[in-house]
């Protein structure tokens, strides 16, 4: 999984995946109500699906007694992992991310768990890629908030197969806008002028470009098929 804020989610393990694809006419998590739903993920601490609207999740705290009860709902578990989450955030913001807002943003990178380079400086990205005639995937996410970026990161971006695909074809940039994981102000701006330039507007957004840098496709939101769909999609962006 990639040292970007995803730590925390390697916490949150997936306990009742035996109910993924259930279908409930109505789901009622708070004060939002959703309809058509079928349960993709069911949590310690979140139910994930998706309804009429598109995607979603919610805290199982939020559900009826009988849906908790239902999905198995352990307060006390619950608890332990969003202490768990907390602590992981904590820890990664101290030995990655905490940077002083006057550190340049040249040379910026992390390392994900498969070896693979997400480079912070996308005019430097796109350098190499014009180089080795690669494409640019760029991954806009909120890592330690997006429930939907943080699921297509573990069934996709941090699995094998991608980063064999990736290793060869791809030069990859990370914007990230987190809430709970401090930035340098440099960074900061440089993901807020790259999501302005590609105008997006929703997280997950991967925007793919060719080596001169010109978009070539896009995929908005969560996406089921793990490595082989998104892999698939991208060869299929690399013929336009």
């Amino acid at each position: 999984m990639r040292a970007k804020g995803f730590i925390a989610f390697s916490l949150i393990v997936a306990v009742w995946v035996a109910r993924a694809d259930e279908k409930l006419p109505v789901l009622k998590a708070g004060i939002n109500t959703y309809s058509n739903v079928t349960v993709t993920t069911v949590t310690a601490t979140d139910i994930y699906f998706t309804y009429a609207g598109g995607m979603g999740n919610a805290k199982l705290k939020q559900l009826s007694p009988e849906l908790q009860k239902h999905f198995g709902y352990n307060p006390t578990k619950a608890s332990e992992v969003e202490q768990k989450q907390a602590a992981a955030n904590t820890q990664f913001h101290n030995q990655v991310v905490g940077k002083s807002s006057s550190q340049p943003l040249a040379g910026e990178s992390l390392v994900q768990a498969s070896g693979l380079t997400w480079s912070l400086d996308f005019p430097q990205a796109l350098a190499r890629a014009k180089a080795g005639n690669k494409m640019v995937l760029i991954d806009f996410t909120g890592s330690d908030w997006c429930p939907w970026c943080i699921k297509f990161d573990e069934d996709v971006l941090s699995t094998g197969k991608f980063a064999a695909y990736a290793e060869s074809k791809l030069v990859l940039v990370l914007a990230d806008f987190p809430r709970h994981t401090m930035q340098s102000s440099v960074l900061k701006q440089a993901n807020q002028e790259l999501k302005d330039r590609f105008r997006v507007s929703g997280f997950p957004t991967l925007v793919v470009l060719n080596s001169s840098g010109k978009e070539i496709g896009r995929q908005v939101g969560y996406s089921r098929g793990g490595p082989d769909a998104f892999i698939a999609e991208l060869d299929g962006f690399s013929r336009r």
